[in-house]
C-alpha cells in the first residue's frame, strides 16, 4: 500500500468510525436505557470524537477485508477498542496519573468538565467496548463475541494496557533507569496489547486460518511495539503545537522508554527493525 492509498483508506476508516461512534453516543437513550445523562455523554463524546488518528480501528477494518469482509461488524470492532482507547487516555491524564492539561490540541476531560466526571465517562466508556461486542450486530456468532469479549478484557486489563500502566508510574519513581527488556515488557503491556488486539480482532471476525493468524498476532506485536518507539521519538523531537499534547513529557517525568534506554538514533534503528520485523510478518500471513 503506497502512502496516498493509505492516507484515503486510513480516511474513510476515521469517516465510518466516527459516524459509528456518533450513534452510540447520541445524547438519546438507546433500546432498554432508563436514561443518559446530560453532562456524561458530552463528557464521552468530548474524549472520543474529539480528533485521533484511530490507528487501532484502523487495523481491525484492514484486517478483515483484507481476508474478505468488508462489513459493519469490524466497523462496530474497530468503535469498541476506540472506546478503550479514550477511556485509557481520559484517565491516563488525570492528576493521579500522568497529570496532563493539554490532548489533541484541546483542554483534557478533566479540565473541560471536572476530574469526577472524567473518571465516570472513562468507566462508562470502558464498559460501553464490551456492550458493543456483545451485539449480536457486531457478529452473528456468540462464539467469536465471546471470544473478542475475552481477549479484549486481557489485552485492557491486569496483564495489558492497565497492568502496563503500573508499571510505567513504578518506572518514574524507581532509583535508576529500567532496563530495556522491563521497558520492553512495559511497553508491550500498555499500547502494544491493544494494538496487537486490534489485528487479532480483524483476523477473528474474517474467519483466518491458524496460519494467518498467526503470522497476523506477529504482525500486531511488532506493529504494536513500533508504534510505541516512533511515538516515544515524536515526544523527545516534536513540538507541542504539532502534536496536540505536551512534548518532553517523557524525559521530565523520567519515563521509561526506549529512547531514554538507547538514545534517538538507537531508538531509531530499533523501529526501522520493528517495520522490517512487521512487513515479513504481514507477508507471511499471505
Amino acid at each position: 500500500m503506497q502512502r496516498d492509498e493509505f492516507q484515503t483508506k486510513l480516511a474513510e476508516t476515521v469517516a465510518a468510525v466516527e459516524r459509528e461512534l456518533e450513534d452510540l453516543l447520541a445524547f438519546k437513550p438507546q433500546a432498554a436505557e432508563i436514561h443518559r445523562p446530560k453532562r456524561l455523554i458530552a463528557a464521552m463524546r468530548y474524549s472520543t470524537l474529539g480528533g485521533g488518528k484511530r490507528l487501532r480501528a484502523f487495523l481491525v477494518i484492514e484486517t478483515a477485508r483484507a481476508l474478505g469482509r468488508s462489513d459493519g461488524g469490524p466497523v462496530r470492532a474497530g468503535a469498541a477498542i476506540e472506546c478503550v482507547h479514550a477511556y485509557s487516555l481520559i484517565h491516563d491524564d488525570l492528576p493521579a496519573m500522568d497529570d496532563d492539561d493539554l490532548r489533541r490540541g484541546k483542554p483534557t476531560a478533566h479540565r473541560a468538565f471536572d476530574e469526577a466526571t472524567a473518571i465516570l465517562a472513562g468507566d462508562a466508556l470502558q464498559a460501553l467496548a464490551f456492550e458493543i461486542l456483545a451485539d449480536p450486530r457486531t457478529d452473528p456468532s456468540a462464539e467469536i463475541r465471546a471470544a473478542l469479549s475475552l481477549e479484549l478484557a486481557r489485552a485492557a486489563g491486569l496483564a495489558g494496557m492497565v497492568g502496563g500502566q503500573m508499571l510505567d508510574l513504578q518506572a518514574e519513581t524507581a532509583d535508576a533507569p529500567r532496563p530495556r527488556e522491563e521497558i520492553a515488557r512495559l511497553q508491550a503491556m500498555k499500547t502494544g496489547a491493544l494494538l496487537r488486539f486490534s489485528v487479532e480482532a480483524g483476523a477473528r471476525l474474517a474467519g483466518a486460518d491458524p496460519r494467518a493468524s498467526d503470522a497476523l498476532a506477529a504482525y500486531g506485536r511488532a506493529v504494536g511495539t513500533a508504534f510505541q518507539v516512533a511515538d516515544d521519538l515524536l515526544d523527545a523531537e516534536g513540538d507541542t503545537a504539532t502534536l496536540g499534547k505536551r512534548a518532553g513529557k517523557d524525559a521530565g517525568r523520567h519515563k521509561a522508554t526506549l529512547v531514554a534506554a538507547l538514545g534517538i538514533d538507537g531508538a531509531r534503528q530499533e523501529l526501522s527493525r520493528l517495520v522490517a520485523e512487521a512487513n515479513a510478518a504481514v507477508d507471511a500471513a499471505g
